[in-house]
């Protein structure tokens, strides 16, 4: 594994984007646990971009532009549906004890599609990856795995940083409701932003 992956992984990991955005928005509404929890789930929702960059599967989203449109309308359709909801939230925002933990089955499911449904993270990777695996070498599959790995790891790492830092500063505004909705309003109106950056993307 080279320094080159390294920083080059580091970089586009810290890079906010609409997994980093909605683990942030899980911290800073449910605490730290949904925060470690959206990051795991961003993190599980990488899985099947790096199969289909392996597979050879993203050769398929590259060539038929109705499988690309088809997968980036969903994406954009949630990302839409995620700033609606969040729009409308009016719930406070509690710090208790006694306060019942978030689904973390609901969290992860929700984490999972917002990666998943992103086309030019499969693309992304199918281009990304084999740059760092040498040609006419054996075992390439095992190295893309490794490096994947490695990859994932590190969107964990610093996604729940992200998560948990969101956590924290939520007790420090969890008294002021007209800074809780304008974060809430912030955050609807970045996943707008993020669906219509999709929504124009090109292969």
């Amino acid at each position: 594994m080279s320094l080159a992956f390294v920083i080059t992984s580091l970089v586009i990991v810290v890079t906010p984007g609409t997994g980093a955005l909605y683990t942030i928005s899980a911290g800073l509404a449910r605490g730290g646990r949904a925060g470690v929890v959206a990051a795991f789930g961003c993190t599980l929702g990488i899985v099947p971009h790096l199969a289909a960059a392996i597979t050879g599967t993203a050769a398929l989203l590259r060539a038929s532009s109705v499988a690309f449109e088809t997968v980036k309308f969903l994406g954009v359709v949630y990302l839409l549906y995620l700033a609606w909801a969040t729009w409308r939230d009016k719930s406070a925002l509690v710090v208790t004890a006694r306060q019942a933990p978030p689904s973390a089955a609901r969290v992860i499911t929700s984490a999972v599609l917002v990666n998943l449904l992103n086309p030019k993270l499969t693309i992304f990777f199918f281009a990304f990856l084999p740059q760092f695996v040498p040609e006419n070498v054996p075992g390439q599959v095992v190295r893309m795995l490794g490096l994947s790995a490695v990859f994932m790891l590190m969107t964990f790492v610093v996604f729940g940083i992200y998560g948990i830092f969101a956590a924290s500063a939520r007790r420090h505004i969890i008294d002021r409701p007209r800074i809780v909705n304008r974060v809430r309003q912030l955050f609807a109106a970045s996943f707008v932003v993020l669906g219509v950056k999709l929504g124009t993307t090109v292969r």
